[in-house]
Order: C-alpha cells, then structure tokens, then sequence
C-alpha cells in the first residue's frame, strides 16, 4: 500500500523534529521543508536540520532566502508587514503566511495534500494564538489541508516543553536547545533594522546586521569593530570602503561613498574607540549611532 505523502514545515527545533515523527507515526510519508532565513532561522543551523532529515529517512528540500529572489521577496515582506509587527520589526504572521505560501505552491506541484506545522497554541504571542492561526490558515489557503499534530493528536499548548520532551523521549529523538532567533525580533536593532531596510540589503550586507558598532554619519553607513574577530569579519568583506588603521584599533566600512570630510569624522571616530581614545570623544558619535 502507497503511504500518502506529507510535508513538514521544519525548522530543525523540538516542535518540529516532533511534528516530522508523529506524521511518520500516523503513516506518512513526510518531505520535510526548510526556510534558510536572512536574519535567523532559528532553533537549527540548515546542516544541523539535514542530518535529522538524513537520520529519519527523508528528503529535505531547502528553501534559500538568504540571497537572490528569495531574499528580495522576504524583503518585501518584512517592508510590507500587513499584518503589524512585534517590539522589533519582526512581522511574524506575515513571515508564516511567506513561508506557508511558498511550502503550498511546491506541494501543489508534488501532488502533496497535507502540510504539518509544529506549532503549538499559545507558545508564540504574534503568530500562535488561536486567532492568528486561523488567519493564517484563511489567508494562505491552507484551513483545510494543515495538520498540526502537536495541537490536533496531544492537544498541546501554552509555553511548557514538558509534554514535548516527554513525546521526544518515546520517539527516541534528540533536539537542540532552544537558541539564536530572529534577529528581526530585538529591540535594541529596531532603528539600525528600520534604516537598512529603507536603504536596501544585500547578503553580505545582512551579515553585518549584528556585527560591530553602526553609525550614520552624513547619509553614509559605517560600521566598526568591536574587537578582533569582528575587525577580521569586517576586513574580508568585498563591498563598501574598508578602512584599517596602522595602529591597535576597529577597522571600519565605509557604505555610500566617500568624500574628505567623512573621512575625517570616521579617522576621528575610529580614533576614538581605539585605545588612544577617551569616553569624551565616544560621546561626541553618539548622535550618528543606529
């Protein structure tokens, strides 16, 4: 007898590891899906996500939206936010909507009737609450062909993994940490996020999101190191103006151009956080700081 065929949203975390086994349980045949997003996918690194999928017998289709059209669509998403965003400029529901929309269209294509989600009422404020699934499910076209067997088979909820630990445990499946996240998500990259976005990405761009210190400085982005390994990640780039003083301090670049004026502010300010400098001169950068 031919098994009817899956696919599972996967992450690589807990919830979905178990989503992939409770599918197989139920006699399944799973594909499991992947989103490689540009700012963290969260629980599970793509190689961590493929080994699994290599442990557990199934095939891993891998959607990359760290670069080229993908990135450029997520983009439009994150920039869009239809439905509103978190304490970041995180559009999580949107975000779902992305993803799912993507997944539906490649099973369509599979000939794949059921998607499954490891989702888990209550356990994400902006995209897992009762009403933001169902509109979710409403908007993606998706209310009658998601499973969700955390939610439907063990009625799970709220933000305890104890139940799921346990499952874990009878599936006999090991899972990472919880770790990482989306960097969409934090507060204290809101400005420097909602600037970058304005201003347009690229993916090396995007990977300096969390690296170093960033200022604007006459319309001009810079960034400098906060110590060694970011003034090495910063030096290797081959975008922008890269700046390397010939004495111990950050290395710096340099987007937008460039003109005497700026280049003296940058010397000054990477002078500044050199250990030539002062906390006086640091403050007078405060102002351009993003």
């Amino acid at each position: 007898m031919v098994k009817q065929k899956c696919l599972v949203m996967f992450s690589g975390g807990l919830d979905s590891r178990l989503a992939i086994k409770i599918m197989q349980d139920k006699g399944f045949d799973v594909l499991a899906v992947f989103f490689k997003l540009p700012f963290g996918t969260g629980c599970c690194s793509e190689g961590c996500s493929f080994n699994f999928s290599q442990l557990q017998g199934i095939e891993l289709k891998i959607f990359d939206c760290s670069n080229g059209k993908l990135l450029q669509e997520y983009l439009n998403v994150i920039k869009q936010a239809k439905h509103g965003t978190g304490a970041g400029v995180n559009p999580c529901i949107d975000c779902r909507i992305f993803m799912l929309k993507k997944a539906k269209k490649f099973a369509d294509k599979k000939k794949i009737k059921f998607i499954s989600t490891g989702e888990v009422t209550g356990q994400r404020p902006m995209s897992q609450q009762p009403k933001q699934v169902k509109l979710i499910g409403k908007e993606t076209g998706l209310e009658q062909r998601i499973i969700r067997p955390l939610i439907d088979f063990y009625n799970i909820s709220g933000r305890s993994r104890k139940k799921q630990i346990a499952l874990a445990k009878k599936f006999k499946i090991k899972y990472p940490s919880p770790a990482g996240g989306c960097l969409l998500c934090e507060k204290e990259l809101k400005n420097r996020l909602k600037f970058l976005l304005t201003r347009g990405l690229n993916e090396e761009e995007i990977n300096l999101v969390n690296v170093g210190r960033h200022f604007l400085i006459d319309k001009f982005w810079v960034v400098i190191g906060r110590d060694e390994k970011e003034n090495k990640i910063i030096e290797k780039l081959k975008i922008g103006e890269i700046i390397e003083p010939d004495y111990p301090a950050p290395s710096a670049i340099i987007f937008g151009g460039r003109n005497k004026k700026l280049l003296l502010i940058v010397e000054k300010l990477i002078r500044s956080y050199s250990k030539k400098g002062s906390l006086k001169e640091r403050k007078k950068f405060e102002k351009y700081k993003i």
